[in-house]
């Protein structure tokens, strides 16, 4: 690519930046007469993302009470805002999902010498820095921080430049209508919907479509088969031997609804602020925001609307001291996801803690008061779950030939250590369970406390071979799912639970 040409294009009432990559001006535009134009927009279209609103999301990530400053500049109009935002959140193109088949395609159109314009509304630095970074474009026209290049405004830069049906245009949107009205021949990036309104009005020449339906992405991204560790609410009621209670077990329910709801609300907000580190993540690329396939506006709209709906089921329906919980157990998420998850240690505490709110929060649900024994040992179990999850993670990033964890506060040499706190962990988390056997609190529960000595072995062989797959490289990023479909570890789950009810008596 040769020295980029900067001019500023003038039009009546407005002005635009344009930055022209060719290196001989002359041979561009003796190209351009002998082929069609080709326009291209740049958010939802060549990117599956929309810039400002990755911007947007980098920004608070890293300074959260931004979001009064980010209002007001949005009140002086979006060119503005853009212009404002760029200059405060160095966006990663390179890192940026691209719409891969739309891309290939006009690297043939490149190869023919037909040339290429990205014309966004995003603002010029950020449409700059990508179309140095995809190397396709003999020009750019972008947003320059008085004039918004969008709709109208794009169709009238575009048709005064090339004149009426003198380019061909990409887009995305209903926003793009009055382009591909002013065009010869609309390609469209987008769902049936934009393909109809778009032939309404121009000639459609190809259609690149989404792969799968938003519905699918959205179930995707909520996770509901996360909501399996939501079970642990139930505990208490287990703990208490007081399942049989149907009015108890209704109120348990509902508060695992609530939790569920909750959680898949911060799954939400956690893929939107991690998304940069997802990106360099060789399994959570592929999730929905990350991969591009689900537009980030609903990582903004859909964990307050969830939220809101779980706080409601709580407050009309579930003691007062439980919503306290939730809304415990949210801000704590919320600050996990923003900074706590960055701080090596801290972080496997903050998670560990999560799993044992879920237990207090079952506790709270059917006034049961939860044992320090029981505490004890939901601390160090998912303690123990928790650095099995970051050893995974590391063993993973060490076998890529990588160093640091993106967005952990890990290194890789932190292995040995990672893998002896978490067996010591599990170790004290057996020692917690023996010393119960022989408590007063076991002797009142359990017609014959002492059968409970055979669930001792059986969790020290399960928690050796946890540590011994994870080392071996041989146990998913999260050990909670692991457990749940290894067929060793739901046999272990169920002679536990076997001898426990040995224990109680029942049969008897």
């Amino acid at each position: 690519m040769g020295t980029a040409i900067a001019v500023n294009y003038f039009q009546p009432g407005m002005e635009f930046y344009i930055v022209t990559f060719s290196p001989d001006l002359n041979t561009a535009m003796a190209h351009a007469s002998e082929q069609v134009p080709l326009c291209v927009d740049l958010d939802g279209t060549l990117l599956r993302t929309d810039s400002l609103l990755e911007s947007v999301v980098a920004l608070l990530k890293q300074h959260p009470l931004a979001i009064g400053d980010c209002l007001l500049a949005l009140r002086q109009g979006r060119a503005h805002f853009k212009a404002w935002i760029a200059e405060r959140q160095v966006l990663d193109v390179t890192s940026l999902p691209l719409n891969n088949s739309l891309v290939d395609w006009l690297s043939s159109q490149y190869q023919e010498g037909r040339p290429i314009i990205l014309v966004t509304a995003a603002d010029r630095s950020i449409a700059e820095e990508f179309a140095t970074h995809l190397d396709l474009f003999s020009e750019v026209l972008a947003s320059d921080g008085k004039h918004n290049l969008k709709g109208e405004a794009k169709a009238a830069v575009l048709a005064t430049r090339f004149g009426r049906g003198g380019f061909d245009y990409a887009g995305d949107s209903r926003a793009d209508l009055p382009v591909w009205l002013a065009a010869r021949r609309a390609i469209i990036v987008g769902n049936r919907r934009i393909q109809l309104a778009a032939a309404k009005v121009a000639e459609v020449e190809r259609v690149f479509s989404g792969d799968q339906r938003t519905s699918t992405l959205l179930l995707r991204a909520l996770r509901p088969h996360q909501w399996v560790k939501n079970l642990l609410i139930f505990v208490p009621l287990l703990a208490a031997h007081r399942l049989a209670d149907g009015h108890s077990l209704l109120i348990a329910t509902l508060a695992f609804v609530c939790f569920s709801i909750t959680a898949s609300a911060v799954y939400l907000l956690n893929d939107l602020l991690d998304i940069q580190a997802d990106r360099l993540h060789p399994q959570k690329c592929r999730r929905p925001f990350a991969s591009g396939e689900l537009p980030l506006v609903w990582g903004v709209v859909l964990p307050p609307l969830l939220f809101l709906a779980a706080l409601g089921i709580a407050l009309l329906w579930l003691p007062l001291l439980f919503t306290l919980v939730l809304l415990g157990y949210f801000a704590i998420t919320i600050a996990y996801s923003l900074k706590l998850k960055s701080l090596a240690i801290i972080d496997v505490l903050i998670l560990a803690g999560l799993y044992t709110v879920r237990v207090i929060a079952g506790a709270a649900a059917v006034a049961i008061m939860p044992s320090v024994w029981l505490l004890a040992f939901s601390m160090l179990m998912f303690t123990n779950l928790a650095l099995v999850k970051r050893y995974t993670e590391l063993h993973t990033l060490q076998q890529r030939g990588g160093l640091t964890a993106a967005g952990r506060g890990w290194h890789v040499d932190d292995l040995p250590l990672v893998s002896a706190i978490g067996a010591a962990a599990g170790i004290a988390c057996v020692l917690v369970l023996a010393l119960y056997i022989d408590s007063q609190t076991a002797l009142q529960l359990y017609q014959t406390p002492a059968a409970l000595w055979l669930i001792c072995p059986l969790l020290l062989y399960w928690i050796g071979r946890l540590w011994f797959k994870a080392h071996r490289g041989e146990v998913h990023d999260d050990p909670v799912v692991f457990a749940l479909t290894d067929r060793i570890s739901l046999f272990i789950a169920l002679l536990s639970a076997a001898i426990m009810a040995v224990a109680s008596g029942l049969g008897t």
